[in-house]
C-alpha cells in the first residue's frame, strides 16, 4: 500500500482539542468516559447554559426595576391627588374670601348693577 504523503502522521495531534487536553491535563480515565469528539458539543451546551442563566438574572433585574417604578408612580399619583384636592379647596369662593379678609378686603354686600347704554 501507498503511504499518505499529503497529511503527516502527527497532524492529528494538532488542533483546539489537543490544546484543551494539554491545558486541562485530561488523564486516561476521563478520556474513556468523555470522548474527545464530544467536547465541542459539551462546550456548546455549557455556553447555552451560561447564556440562559445570564438571561434569567437580567429578566429578574428588570422585573425588580419595574416593580420599583410602579411603586414610585403610585406614590406620585397619591401626591397629585392630594395636591389637586388642596387646590380645589383653596379655590372655593368662601375660602378665598376668608383668606383675603386678613388683607382688609371683603365681599360686596350689594348685588352688581347692569349698565345700559343707548344704541
Amino acid at each position: 500500500m501507498a503511504i499518505n504523503t499529503y497529511k503527516p502522521k502527527d497532524q492529528s495531534k494538532r488542533g483546539i482539542l489537543t490544546l484543551l487536553e494539554r491545558f486541562l491535563h485530561i488523564d486516561g480515565s476521563i478520556k474513556e468516559v468523555i470522548h474527545v469528539r464530544f467536547i465541542s458539543q459539551i462546550i456548546f451546551v455549557s455556553v447555552l447554559c451560561l447564556i440562559y442563566i445570564g438571561n434569567r438574572h437580567y429578566a429578574e433585574k428588570i422585573v425588580r426595576n419595574i416593580s420599583q417604578l410602579e411603586r414610585e408612580v403610585e406614590d406620585l399619583r397619591a401626591d397629585y391627588t392630594t395636591l389637586k384636592s388642596d387646590y380645589m379647596f383653596a379655590s372655593k369662593q368662601a375660602e378665598i374670601s376668608r383668606r383675603v379678609a386678613r388683607l382688609g378686603l371683603y365681599e360686596s354686600k350689594n348685588s352688581p348693577q347692569k349698565i345700559l347704554m343707548p344704541k
